[in-house]
């Protein structure tokens, strides 16, 4: 099986800074886009940014300049530092992540992380 474990949320004052990171562990051969999404109450799902195996990136307009996902391969792990944080980045970040297993099926699929709580408030 392959897993995604996110750390790394909690409660910031505005213009504060976290840093979000998420380790796939498991049978896994190969990792391809990585990515973090974000769902705040009432509202759907978005992408928040996004890096592929190469490590270009993807951000949506609303965290371009405040936000910097980063990955380690050798690790398998994908990272969101996200500063200048606003009330309006409240939400639950979630891992996503593109990855071929090592087992059958070997077919690539999404997993998703569990979440994890980013509350920006004074």
């Amino acid at each position: 099986q392959v897993q995604l474990v996110e750390s790394g949320g909690g409660l910031v004052q505005p213009g504060g800074s976290l840093r979000l990171s998420c380790a796939a562990s498991g049978s896994i051969f190969s990792i391809n886009a990585m990515a973090w999404y974000r769902q705040a109450p009432g509202k759907q799902r978005e992408l928040v940014a996004d890096i592929t195996s190469s490590g270009r990136t993807n951000y949506a307009d609303s965290v371009k300049g405040r936000f910097t996902i980063s990955r380690e391969n050798a690790k398998n792990t994908v990272y969101l530092q996200m500063n200048s944080l606003k009330t309006e980045d409240t939400a639950v970040y979630y891992c996503n992540a593109d990855i071929r297993p090592a087992i059958p099926p070997f077919s690539s699929l999404h997993y998703w992380g569990q979440g994890t709580q980013v509350t920006v408030s004074s």
